[in-house]
């Protein structure tokens, strides 16, 4: 019977035909026509071409019970490098990872002005030796701004329109918990037939879903605002203009003022929303029963939440990050699982994987450089961010 084939020409095929070698690791063109349902000629000519770029390279051979060795390929981690700058209050977190994903390079400093950013790329990528021409461009992400503001990529576009003339390459823009969710999806390798999504925890909650191997932006880019959902339809006041927002319950802001609040637990005033949590979540995880209670609250108001969440999307894996989720992740986690495995609506089709992130602080800039490697290497994924 004929096999019905992808169009070989075009970004599409020669996306999908990356996602799946970063999945797999190592793969021969017999699995990857198998797994793509792209003819074997096609796989050839999109295999030559991504050898011919670097991207790709032939790392040994496996049996096959039908002749002789089949040669497998994988991607080429080190021949090209993306750039990622994490905008945060007061400083700036800046990344360089390789084609897999792996993080070469990492720095923090106060947070400069914006027509200092192209300066300290030029620094960033000089002290790390990275070959100017094998670096694919800077990507900038930031928190989404208050509710009715203007999207990240608009309030960052004459940033990102200089400082792209300033670095002579290309520059994107994207909000933190989006740019977290693709990282995390492709330094992982999860599959492109995966739904997959990532809760980031930090002053606020935000969310980023990976369907196909494409972030899921909504009609605004403003998709993910899972710190807005309601648990409460008579709780909280939100400044977003709705009530019961679980931000209000479960972000880093939250736990700090409910802290604050409860006598049993010292909470320095004048101390950053970052540092005061830090310390009720080193108490917590030291064993302080007030401390604890407050953040397993924490984490029950966000499992509601996750757990729409996950019963909206039919979500397959969710992988916890964020500086919220540095200190006090598996409280968190242990919380998440728990809903889940009693309420989503999928436990009894399949189950919903519930993940800590390896780098929760440094997630979003890890994402931020993962966007630039992606839309490299992988065209097609990235639309209307360049």
């Amino acid at each position: 019977m004929a096999r019905r084939e992808a169009p070989a020409a075009g970004p599409g095929s020669r996306a999908l035909i990356v996602d799946v070698i970063r999945s797999a690791a190592a793969i021969s063109r017999v699995e990857l026509a198998d797994l793509t349902g792209l003819t074997q000629p096609s796989i050839s000519n999109i295999v030559r071409d991504l050898i011919a770029d670097g991207i790709i390279h032939e790392v040994g051979s496996a049996d096959s019970v039908r002749g002789k060795p089949r040669k497998l390929i994988a991607i080429k981690p080190a021949n090209r490098f993306g750039i990622g700058f994490h905008l945060g209050p007061d400083t700036l977190t800046c990344v360089a990872v390789d084609l897999t994903g792996g993080v070469v390079g990492r720095e923090v400093v106060p947070r400069p002005p914006a027509d200092r950013l192209a300066a300290q790329f030029d620094d960033f990528t000089a002290g790390l030796d990275l070959p100017r021409g094998r670096i694919e461009g800077l990507a900038i992400v930031a928190p989404t701004p208050f509710p009715g503001g203007a999207p990240v990529a608009d309030g960052l576009a004459p940033v990102r329109a200089d400082l792209a003339g300033r670095i002579g390459l290309p520059v994107m823009v994207e909000n933190d918990a989006a740019a977290a969710a693709l990282g995390e999806f492709w330094s992982r390798r999860v599959s492109r037939e995966q739904a997959f999504g990532c809760i980031y925890l930090g002053a606020g909650i935000g969310a980023g879903f990976v369907f196909g191997g494409a972030l899921f932006r909504g009609a605004s880019f403003d998709a993910g605002e899972l710190g807005h959902m309601s648990i409460a339809y008579d709780g909280r006041p939100c400044p977003c203009g709705n009530q019961g927002c679980v931000e209000r319950y479960a972000s880093m802001a939250a736990v700090v003022a409910d802290a604050a609040a409860d006598p049993r637990l010292p909470v320095d005033p004048s101390a950053t929303t970052s540092s005061a949590y830090d310390a009720v979540a080193r108490l917590a995880v030291g064993g302080d029963p007030a401390a604890f209670e407050l953040l397993d609250r924490a984490a029950g108001h966000l499992a509601v939440a996750a757990t729409s969440m996950v019963n909206l999307l039919d979500l397959g894996r969710v992988v916890l990050t964020g500086p919220g989720a540095a200190l006090a992740g598996s409280i968190y986690a242990r919380r998440l699982r728990a809903h889940l495995e009693r309420t989503a609506h999928s436990r009894q089709r399949h189950p919903v994987v519930v993940e800590l992130s390896a780098q929760p602080r440094d997630a979003a800039s890890i994402g931020a450089a993962a966007l630039v490697v992606q839309a490299a290497v992988a065209p097609g994924h990235t639309p209307g961010t360049w």
